[in-house]
């Protein structure tokens, strides 16, 4: 009996398969993330605390093995973490508020200039800077007549920072248990792959926090030497503030040197502005060309296309907070498909060679 003939062609049926996988996964990945939106304010703590732990990790482990009881070395790293970053968000604040000022006359001089050579192009960016007060004033007001709106975020920030706090301390004192209550909520027979893919991906995670802040550390010591060699005010205030934005790769860094340079321009003038800017650029080739291949080399690679397009796809979702996250995520989900692709991805299917035996 003649077997019935397909409707389609093999090539139409492949691009049709793959257009169903990739529709269900796009559906399963935007269900996943209007899920987290909705309840981000106990899915954001759970995320920031997984970080902290990973970054944190090493420094636990190194308490309970000096014999420190593993309740305290999870509670004494908890209280160091608050207090550098308590101590990094005050000294970057006070340099803004003190330097503020400065800036705004800085801008306007420069206006000045320009418009000096440029004319009309240079007038409107002095009445920018001439109405920078004003429109503050006017964003203001319109802040303060929101302000129930603006206290309900200010607190629920709070509550997921001190929710995220607390998870931090509870995911350390008992990560010793993590493989264990993986493997005994896992699906029979899967436990040995899904505790080989959380190990990578934590792995992943792991290297990319430790790299990053060993970069961040080194970008901002370097950045604040020669911020104060050039006798620029604030300069641990903006050090800080590079260490803080190195966070976000790229954007974070050209933000953090942009202001940096505005400091110095409103302080010391345009010399010193363009060596503050000759500053910001030799760190990020430093960090670019030297430090990122040396440090991150043992982590998860991603090409900067991808971590672009995922910084957006961040902020498209959960804005600054997004842009925090989607990196790290991002190497994590990496890791688990490095560990796929080592378990099945040089399994090949067995090629049948010709008969031995003759019709």
């Amino acid at each position: 009996m003649q077997a019935s003939t397909p409707l389609l062609p093999e090539a139409a049926r492949r691009f049709a398969a793959w257009c169903a996988v990739l529709l269900l996964s796009a559906g399963v990945v935007y269900v996943g993330i209007r899920l987290v939106v909705e309840f981000r304010t106990a899915v954001v703590p759970v995320l920031l605390a997984l970080l902290g732990t990973a970054l944190l990790g090493p420094l636990h482990r190194r308490l309970v093995r000096a014999g420190v009881q593993r309740s305290i070395a999870a509670g004494l790293t908890c209280v160091a973490v608050v207090a550098v970053v308590g101590g990094a968000v005050y000294i970057v604040v006070a340099a803004l508020i003190d330097t503020g000022d400065e800036i705004v006359a800085s801008l306007k001089e420069a206006a000045r200039g320009v418009s000096a050579h440029f004319g009309a192009a240079g007038t409107s960016l002095d009445d920018l800077a001439s109405n920078a007060r004003e429109l503050l004033g006017k964003f203001g007001g319109t802040a303060a007549s929101g302000v129930i709106s603006g206290v309900s975020v200010v607190g629920e920030s709070i509550a997921m920072a001190v929710l995220a706090l607390l998870l931090v301390f509870f995911f350390l004192r008992d990560s010793d248990k993590a493989a264990g209550t993986l493997r005994s909520l896992s699906p029979r027979g899967s436990a040995d792959v899904l505790e080989a893919m959380a190990r990578r991906a934590l792995r992943a995670v792991e290297g990319f926090m430790r790299g990053t802040t060993l970069i961040a550390l080194i970008d901002a010591l370097c950045i604040t030497v020669g911020l104060l060699v050039l006798d620029v005010p604030g300069a641990p205030g903006l050090g800080a503030l590079v260490f803080v934005g190195a966070y976000i790769p790229y954007l974070g860094a050209f933000i953090s040197g942009a202001l940096a340079v505005l400091v110095a321009l409103a302080d010391r003038g345009f010399v010193i502005a363009l060596w503050a800017l000759g500053v910001v650029l030799a760190v990020q080739v430093l960090e670019g060309h030297v430090l990122q291949p040396m440090i991150q080399s043992r982590t998860v690679q991603m090409h900067p296309a991808v971590v672009m397009v995922t910084i957006t796809a961040g902020a498209s979702v959960a804005g600054v907070l997004g842009m925090l996250l989607a990196v790290p995520l991002t190497a994590a989900a990496f890791g688990v498909i490095q560990e796929l692709r080592t378990r099945y991805g040089d399994q090949e299917p067995p090629v049948s060679g010709p008969s031995s035996q003759e019709a």
